[in-house]
């Protein structure tokens, strides 16, 4: 089934920064060439964070200084250049002037830190989260329940509850994010601002499909030549989109719509199956999902609801 073309292509050399378009990339079952190579460390915490906690890091944006060259990664990463909200550049081969800027911008120590060796799992730890912790995350008010992550296999959650990304890519997840124009125009019409740079995809498929397409396509497998990604999850989204970003206004506005008719998702994330190389204007074909037998589809609900049960019980004894 075709879906679309590859519309855009985006790499975001600094975590929870703005990132930058290519006209093409490769793919390896890491991630997208160069992608998340830095992040911002909380000194205090002794954690990589996120725009989630300092929001004022999506004032900024990074550029890598020359074109990353092939393998790079965990370990061994390329150098940036971060643009701060007032213009100002400062270049990650200065790290006092930058961590002394960083921590001026987000009223607290933090530093630039690169991508640590795949065998260096300690600097991949997270922090304990709290339901205090998720409601100011994903703008959950007290009297609200906390949001279902149970689209999350269990070992995702797992892992994230140790670690503040997965080992080798500073990303929330999932190797790939991705969201289709048609997804973009449907929720437009609905409320809001939906610029896609609100989203932070690493690939936006133009598609001329109706409504919310890649949440159909979830179990299975997008296809552009020699690459394939299998669709994992919905991607559920936290306050990032509704604040301002660089270049871009901030507007409640999307998330009340993400929240009203996404059921707080919107675009999906993938991993890698196949490597290999993606451009603007390639074609995607879906492989869609394998139909279920009866029996089968059967233990898939007893296991979902499992899953539920075991989510809702973990929130329940997280620390307030």
């Amino acid at each position: 089934m075709n879906v679309g073309t590859v519309a855009e292509l985006w790499r975001y050399p600094v975590k929870s920064m703005g990132g930058e378009q290519v006209t093409s990339s490769v793919l390896d079952r890491r991630a997208l060439h160069a992608d998340r190579m830095w992040a911002v460390r909380d000194l205090e915490l002794h954690a990589v964070t996120t725009a989630r906690r300092l929001p004022a890091l999506l004032g900024c944006t990074a550029r890598f200084i020359a074109e990353p060259p092939a393998g790079v990664g965990p370990g061994d990463v390329a150098d940036v250049i971060v643009t701060f909200p007032d213009g100002t550049e400062v270049t990650s081969t200065d790290p006092a002037t930058m961590d002394a800027r960083l921590s001026e911008l987000v009223g607290k120590r933090v530093a630039l830190v690169p991508l640590p060796p795949l065998h260096d799992k300690a600097a991949y730890r997270g922090v304990l989260t709290s339901k205090k912790d998720i409601r100011q995350q994903f703008g959950v008010a007290d009297d609200e329940p906390l949001p279902d992550f149970s689209m999350f296999p269990l070992s995702m959650l797992a892992r994230l509850s140790i670690y503040a990304t997965p080992i080798g890519i500073f990303a929330d997840a999932y190797a790939l994010h991705i969201v289709t124009t048609s997804s973009l125009r449907t929720m437009a019409a609905l409320g809001g601002d939906f610029d896609v740079r609100r989203f932070r995809p690493n690939i936006v498929i133009d598609s001329p499909l109706d409504g919310l397409a890649e949440q159909e396509w979830i179990g299975g497998t997008l296809r552009s030549g020699a690459v394939s990604i299998p669709v994992e999850i919905p991607t559920i989204r936290c306050t990032i989109p509704l604040r301002e970003q660089a270049g871009v206004p901030g507007d409640p506005q999307v998330m009340k719509t993400v929240s009203g008719h996404g059921e707080r998702c919107f675009g999906v994330y993938a991993d890698i199956a196949t490597p290999g190389t993606l451009q603007i204007g390639d074609a995607v074909t879906l492989e869609p999902p394998r139909a279920q037998n009866a029996v089968t589809a059967s233990l898939g609900r007893m296991s979902d609801r499992i899953k539920r049960n075991a989510v809702r019980t973990g929130n329940k004894i997280l620390p307030k």
